[in-house]
């Protein structure tokens, strides 16, 4: 495990010949994580990155390299895991094989595999993906009919694109949650997959307003977290980038108990609050703080800021 990451995030790297020592060490620390065997995708060396996030009971992957294979293999079968896995295609053709079948994946399309069978993926600098594990029971309990789906094209713009989006938030920003988000951010995960399947109109009714809707409100906060020092960051513009429009985007906000307003000035109070007593900042005016958490008029902030901590900027950084 990479020590820049947080627990439950690890990172397989490996470059040269699948041969020797220190190939057979990285080997078996990659098998034991994912079940799979890892071998060149083109020429005789292996070029893998392999960064995987565990989140509750679900793995997110994140494959990077110019040469890996992944081989789910008839030994590897011992293991017992019979997890379904999501493959996303980012770039390139990206060819998926399972019990001898090839699915051949564009940029946006994604499949349903099987770890209970064999199967192989591999990639290049040119072809890429990502990958959800997750329980076969999670993924049955939202949709029931899912093992019909196994190794067919998947593709649904507005889901899809969901599911691309939340999986990047989520395999950099979901391990740093307690137990309570992380299982909340890995039922979110499996709805989605639910309604890219095509699930019954029960289930759909019941992922939809618990995965669909939170995944896109948790889109939205990280979009305003990333843009917080824009004073002209407004409503329509985070919307827009969800798909969604500014009277749907208002609505998720207040199912959650706030506005968009609301969060926007509670998000940049915090972050004004948190360089204010860094003592890294401590030659930072006051007023530049205002101005890098978002706030266009210093006066406004003063008055927000002591209504919300009970004391002005300058008393806070004193204390």
């Amino acid at each position: 495990m990479d020590a820049a990451k947080p627990p439950g995030v690890f990172i397989h790297q490996y470059a040269g010949l699948p041969q020797g020592p220190a190939f057979e060490h990285w080997r078996d620390r990659a098998l034991g994580s994912c079940g799979l065997e890892i071998g060149p995708s083109q020429g005789d060396s292996i070029d893998c990155r392999l960064q995987i996030s565990v989140v509750d009971n679900i793995a997110l992957a994140i494959p990077e390299g110019a040469s890996a294979h992944y081989s789910r293999t008839q030994s590897g079968l011992a293991d017992g895991s019979d997890d379904l896995v999501l493959i996303a295609a980012h770039a390139g053709l990206v060819n998926v094989r399972q019990n001898g079948h090839t699915v051949e994946l564009a940029p946006a399309q994604m499949t349903l595999a099987d770890m209970g069978i064999t199967g192989s993926v591999g990639h290049t600098d040119e072809n890429r993906f990502a990958t959800i594990r997750m329980p076969r029971r999670a993924l049955l309990d939202i949709n029931p009919r899912a093992e019909e789906k196994l190794s067919q094209v998947l593709s649904d713009g507005a889901v899809a694109e969901t599911i691309f989006r939340y999986h990047a938030l989520a395999a950099h920003q979901a391990p740093h949650l307690d137990a309570v988000g992380q299982r909340l951010t890995a039922q979110h995960m499996v709805d989605l997959v639910g309604l890219l399947l095509g699930t019954d109109a029960e289930h759909a009714a019941l992922a939809r307003g618990r995965g669909h809707a939170a995944a896109r409100l948790d889109l939205m906060r990280a979009d305003v977290m990333a843009a917080l020092g824009r004073n002209d960051l407004c409503l329509s513009e985070v919307a827009t980038r969800s798909g969604l429009s500014p009277r749907q985007a208002q609505r998720l906000f207040e199912q959650a108990g706030t506005t968009f307003t609301e969060f926007v000035l509670e998000q940049r109070l915090l972050l004004a609050r948190k360089w204010l007593g860094d003592p890294r900042a401590r030659a930072r005016k006051i007023s530049d703080i205002a101005h890098s958490s978002g706030f266009a008029d210093l006066s406004y902030f003063n008055r927000a800021f002591r209504k919300r901590f009970g004391a002005t900027p300058s008393e806070l950084r004193e204390a």
